[in-house]
């Protein structure tokens, strides 16, 4: 089974990235310019849960679209925004961190020291779990090879 994980994340990297520092800084869907699937980045850390953010609560930020589910919440944004957006533009920090750009799953989330991250997936999000430091450092350090400069 886990050789199949494996196998399976490997096949997503490999067809769901590129590693020319040519990726969008933050992470939207091919049809969508919604930053974090259009979830509300504030909630993870008010409400403690990813909480999905409505149309009329909506500002841009870095040349995407992102949501709130509350006026305050849009204004807590509005005011810190590198406060609440999540590292590395809301890209998978596992995938970063072996250097691809891939998308994530706003269900799949941490914070550490203060800092929002997102996964891909369930199953790779408790690989990250395993060793966060190191593949947080991993991921800054891919970052600019994958995306651009590291802000």
């Amino acid at each position: 089974m886990k050789f199949r994980i494996l196998a399976l994340i490997g096949i997503v990297f490999s067809f769901a990235s590129a590693s020319f520092a040519d990726e969008k800084q933050i992470s939207t869907g091919f049809f969508s310019n919604k930053a974090v699937s259009g979830y509300d980045t504030v909630a993870y850390f008010t409400d403690s849960k990813a909480v999905k953010g409505k149309k009329k609560f909506k500002t841009e930020y870095q040349g995407a679209d992102w949501f709130f589910a509350s006026q305050e919440n849009l204004d807590f944004f509005l005011k810190e925004p590198e406060k609440y957006a999540p590292q590395f533009g809301g890209y998978c920090a596992f995938g970063l961190a072996m250097g691809h750009a891939v998308s994530s799953d706003p269900q799949q989330w941490k914070i550490v020291d203060g800092k929002l991250y997102l996964n891909y997936n369930a199953g790779v999000k408790e690989r990250w779990e395993e060793n966060i430091p190191e593949l947080i450092a991993d991921a800054i350090s891919e970052y600019p090879k994958v995306i651009g400069p590291y802000k």
